[in-house]
C-alpha cells in the first residue's frame, strides 16, 4: 500500500538545518489535488486505485468525455491525472488531498518525472566512454569514436544492447529514497533533499514509500 501526489518541479534551493549545514533541495509545488477517480476491487475495473488530479485548465481545451469525468468529481478540468494504486488513507470522490496530508518531513520518498532530453549524443557523454586520448598514426578523427563494435565472421553481427551513440535522455526515471526537508503548508511546497528529474515547470510523481508512516 502506497499514496502520493502529484507535483511541479520549481527550481532548486538551499537550506540549513539544525546544525547549520546548508542543504541542497529541490522546491516541489505539491498540490492541491482533487481525487477525480476512486477504483475497487469491487467495481469494473477489478483493483483498488486513487486517480488524482492537478492543475486546472481551461474547459475549451477538454474533450467533452473528459468534461463529463471532471464534472462527476466537482472540479475543474485537470491538465495532467495519475493513477496511484493501493492509495492509503480513506478518500473519496471530489476529496482535496494536501502535501501535509501524505507527507511529514524527514521521511524518504521516491520522485518520478521525464528526464531532461538531450537529443542525440555520442558514446562518450552517453556511456561515459574516455575515447582513444590520443593522436597516434597520424589518426586525427576518432578521439571521440567508440571503436570496435564487434567481430566479423563469429558471430558477425552486433549484439542487442550495444553501448553506442543514440537519444539521451527524456526518459520516465524514478529516483529513490530522498528526504522530506521541510513541507511548507500555506504555499503548498515541499523540500526534497537532492535533484529531482525533469526541467523547471516539469511535472513529478511523489510517492510515497510503501508501509511508511502518514
Amino acid at each position: 500500500m502506497s499514496s502520493g501526489l502529484i507535483g511541479k518541479k520549481v527550481g532548486m534551493t538551499s537550506v540549513f538545518d539544525d546544525e547549520g549545514n546548508s542543504v541542497g533541495c529541490t522546491v516541489v509545488e505539491a498540490g492541491p489535488n482533487v481525487v477525480t477517480q476512486v477504483k475497487s476491487e469491487d467495481g469494473p475495473d477489478g483493483y483498488n486505485a486513487v486517480q488524482l488530479g492537478f492543475e486546472n485548465m481551461d474547459e475549451k481545451n477538454t474533450t467533452q468525455a473528459m468534461q463529463g469525468h471532471f464534472a462527476k468529481a466537482g472540479c475543474p478540468p485537470k491538465r495532467v491525472l495519475v493513477e496511484f494504486r493501493g492509495y492509503d488513507g480513506d478518500v473519496d470522490l471530489g476529496d482535496v488531498v494536501r502535501v501535509e496530508d501524505v507527507f511529514q518531513e524527514e521521511e524518504r520518498i521516491d520522485v518520478v518525472g521525464v528526464s531532461k532530453g538531450k537529443g542525440f549524443q555520442g558514446v562518450i557523454k552517453r556511456h561515459g566512454f574516455s575515447g582513444v586520448g590520443m593522436k597516434t598514426h597520424g589518426q586525427s578523427d576518432r578521439e571521440r569514436h567508440p571503436g570496435s563494435i564487434g567481430a566479423s565472421a563469429d558471430p558477425s553481427h552486433v549484439f542487442k544492447g550495444m553501448k553506442m551513440a543514440g537519444q539521451t535522455g527524456g526518459e520516465r526515471t524514478k529516483i529513490q529514497n530522498l528526504r522530506v526537508v521541510r513541507i511548507l503548508e500555506d504555499h503548498d511546497v515541499i523540500l526534497v533533499e537532492g535533484s529531482v528529474p525533469g526541467p523547471k515547470s516539469g511535472y513529478v510523481e511523489l510517492h510515497k514509500k510503501p508501509g511508511a508512516g502518514a
